[in-house]
Order: C-alpha cells, then sequence, then structure tokens
C-alpha cells in the first residue's frame, strides 16, 4: 500500500509565531533557534505519521515537504524505509506524489485552519494575501484545496493533525471518515495551549495507524463539475490584476471568479491566480 504525507508547520505543536515557521532565505532570522526547533518538531510529527503508516501496513510512504519554501525537513530524523520530496515549485505543490500509480491514502500533518478563522494559530490559506478561497459556495483552506486536487487522482484524504480549530473545519468540510488529532488549541491567532511534543507524536502516530488501516474504506473527496470558483484578496488591487486573466472575471472590489471543469484545473488556476496577485501596493 503506498500513501502519501504532506507535511506542513504551522499546525505543528509548540508552534504560534511566524518566526518560528519563518526560514531565513524567506524572512526568517539567520540561524533562528526557534526556527531550527520547529523545523525539527514538523520532521519528527512527520515521522510519527510515517510510523503509524508502516505499522499499517504500507509498503510505500512517500512524505512531501509542504511548507513555505519547501526545505525544511530533517531527513535523518524520518525512518529508513520513507521516501521524501523537496523544494518549491513542484507541480502539485503540498501533495506532490498522489498522482503516482496506486497512492491508496493521503494523510495532513501540520494543518492549519483557512484564512479568516477565530483564534486560530496562524491561520491563513497559501499566503498572506488570499483572505477566502470559495468553490460552488463552500469556503475552504488549504485542506480543500488539497483535499480535492488528491480526488481528481482518485485518492483519499484519511488523517490530520494541526490545531483544534483546523481539525474542526476538515471534519465539516471532508467529513468523519479523516482520522483527527488535534496537537494544541487555539487562543489566539499567535498563541496556543500545546501538548508535550512527544504526546503530540505518540497521538499522531497512533491516528495514522487507525486511518491507514482503514484507509480502504475511504472516498476521494469532490464537488460537483463545472466548479464556480471565486478567489478573495486583502486589496482591490490584486484583484485588478487577476481580472485580465482570460477566463477570470471580476465579482467584487476584492474578488474574483472563474469556473473549472476538474481539480487539477481549479487548483492550477486558483495557484496562478495567487502568484499574479502578489503585487506592490504602493505603485
Amino acid at each position: 500500500m503506498k500513501v502519501v504525507i504532506s507535511v506542513d508547520m504551522e499546525g505543528v505543536c509548540g508552534v504560534s509565531s511566524w518566526v518560528q515557521v519563518s526560514p531565513p532565505e524567506f524572512g526568517g532570522l539567520v540561524n533562528s533557534t526557534e526556527y531550527q526547533s520547529a523545523r525539527e518538531r514538523m520532521t519528527r510529527e512527520a515521522a510519527a505519521a510515517a510510523l503509524g503508516a508502516l505499522a499499517a501496513g504500507a509498503t510505500d510512504v512517500l512524505v512531501n515537504d509542504s511548507h513555505d519554501g519547501m526545505r525544511n525537513l530533517l531527513p535523518d530524523l524520518l525512518p529508513d524505509e520513507v521516501r521524501y520530496t523537496t523544494g518549491n515549485d513542484k507541480p502539485l505543490s503540498m501533495v506532490q506524489g498522489v498522482q503516482e500509480p496506486d497512492v491508496a491514502a493521503l494523510l495532513f500533518v501540520g494543518y492549519h485552519a483557512r484564512a479568516g478563522s477565530i483564534h486560530a494559530p496562524l491561520a491563513h490559506t497559501w499566503n498572506g494575501y488570499v483572505r477566502s478561497v470559495r468553490f460552488n459556495g463552500i469556503e475552504t483552506g488549504e485542506y480543500g484545496i488539497n483535499a480535492l486536487l488528491a480526488g481528481h487522482y482518485g485518492v483519499p484524504v484519511v488523517f490530520a493533525s494541526g490545531d483544534d480549530i483546523a481539525m474542526r473545519e476538515i471534519t465539516a468540510e471532508l467529513g468523519s471518515q479523516v482520522v483527527t488529532v488535534p496537537v494544541k488549541e487555539g487562543l489566539s491567532s499567535f498563541s496556543a495551549i500545546h501538548l508535550h511534543p512527544r504526546e503530540a507524536q505518540r497521538r499522531i502516530r497512533d491516528g495514522a495507524e487507525r486511518a491507514v488501516r482503514t484507509a480502504g474504506e475511504a472516498r476521494p473527496y469532490t464537488t460537483h463539475w463545472p466548479a464556480v470558483c471565486e478567489l478573495g484578496f486583502d486589496h482591490q488591487a490584486r484583484a485588478d490584476q487577476c481580472e485580465r486573466v482570460p477566463g477570470v472575471t471580476r465579482t467584487s472590489a476584492v474578488t474574483v471568479g472563474w469556473e473549472s471543469p476538474n481539480a487539477w484545473h481549479l487548483f492550477q488556476t486558483f495557484r496562478m491566480l495567487a502568484q499574479v496577485g502578489d503585487v506592490r501596493l504602493n505603485g
């Protein structure tokens, strides 16, 4: 059985500040001890999920670094049996690997709530200026976009860990088939009550094992196609740029919309528009 683990950092135990999740090449402090500690815990949580998957019978585990520049994992801390993916600009980004033949399940580790979520530590969607993403009227976050893309390849999401608010959002959107493990309780955008890291890793391993054992009963996430999609920004200047893209229309001062025939098109259009909208706001 092949499984893919998508590991982000904002939802990892002990993380509640942007300083902790910012590599030096992306604006973080050089030799930041907080970032180095966070990337170690990120790797250990991914390793815990991998060990759970292996215990459940997985024979091929691919860990995909899904945070920021996607060069955060410390591979020496991963189980010997796993493969791992690093590097930015991967074709499927956070879920690179789900397109491989015979992948049975996708696991989310270190995931966070969507932009605008109340009391959710470091809640955002993709970057700092995307304010909302909707398809067919459903507001979603990175978890929903990634689940739809995995579903395009017939791969279900079976497990997720991160903050408690993100776990509730994932259950509400993806359903109870996803085994969720909250490793911290959000108090505000920049604070949380955390489990001890070793306890968080133990729960992740146990949860991943339970999830992979029942992966055959899970169904890929999808929606009605073609889907009506909408992307909202923090400033109208970003929508100014995006409405110039063929097939994209302005739906409000700060939002643009389009129609996608499938999840691959939805994801690639969203990813492109997020990049197009990355403009200087001072002219």
